[in-house]
């Protein structure tokens, strides 16, 4: 299948199993086509875009012991991963004319993105909450319409969104771990593993796009579009050796641990 009929498959299907579900063919990359930024994905009735106030809240980790809010959690995780999903796909179909590695990169890491869907959607279904029972939001997607280039995508979903999910996965994991749930807990390691490999792979590419005279952090920094920011990046329990693995170097850790909001931006 053709990166590009692959992306379109995901972005403009209204079928939740063909967006999640994988291919088994070989991906090529010999026609990506025109440039095309669609405005929003193409998805069931039970999962279109909701104000971002109607979609439930994660719930606090105290009250995970109500299976119930365990649903929600993963219903609202199984979003969030669709949406990192549907991203990747509009890069693709954006920006055609991106180096074919990177290409071929991305739709390897859709693969694992289709996964991290299935299994959220699987739990929360398991716990008593069908994936599009509740409304979801748009968050992700909405920030990455500001995208002008794929070193901004780079900066933005691998490094930003992806980034803090190396620290809420494992806040996560101690969370479902607390209340007993160990199949949850391990779902969630699952994914810590993978955003390591998906943050890493945002790096490298960061790294062979910027200017060769801008630093990491600067590239990093330049690309981002208000309110993405370095200190939406992390999550509460911030993970150094993740990073690390991910191929950080210690002053970009430093800085991205370190930073504060100085502005006061709405």
């Amino acid at each position: 299948m053709e990166i590009r009929e692959f992306a379109e498959r995901v972005l403009l299907s209204t079928e939740l199993a063909l967006k999640v579900n994988a291919i088994s063919t070989e991906m090529t990359d010999d026609f990506p086509g025109e440039a095309v930024r669609v405005e929003e994905p193409n998805r069931p009735p039970n999962l279109q875009f909701a104000e971002r106030r109607a979609a439930p809240r994660l719930p606090s980790p105290q009250s995970l012991i109500d299976p119930r809010k365990r649903a929600v959690a993963h219903h609202i995780l199984a979003n969030h991963e669709l949406q990192a999903l549907e991203v990747m796909a509009w890069t693709l179909l954006a920006f055609p004319d991106a180096p074919s590695e990177f290409r071929h990169g991305l739709a390897r890491i859709m693969v694992d993105e289709q996964r991290h869907t299935r299994m959220h959607a699987e739990r929360a279904a398991k716990l008593g909450v069908q994936f599009g029972d509740l409304p979801v939001n748009c968050y992700i997607w909405k920030k990455a319409m500001d995208f002008e280039n794929v070193l901004d995508y780079l900066a933005g979903l691998p490094l930003v969104f992806e980034g803090r999910n190396l620290d809420h996965t494992i806040e996560l994991e101690t969370a479902f771990n607390a209340v007993g749930d160990t199949r949850s807990a391990h779902i969630m390691r699952a994914i810590h593993d993978d955003e390591i490999e998906h943050v890493r792979f945002g790096l490298e590419w960061l790294r062979k796009l910027k200017p060769e005279e801008l630093s990491d952090w600067e590239a990093f920094e330049k690309h981002l579009h208000w309110p993405l920011r370095p200190e939406k990046a992390r999550g509460e329990d911030f993970q150094r050796q993740a990073r690390q693995q991910a191929g950080m170097t210690d002053e970009f850790i430093d800085r991205l641990e370190s930073a504060e909001d100085t502005t006061h931006k709405s």
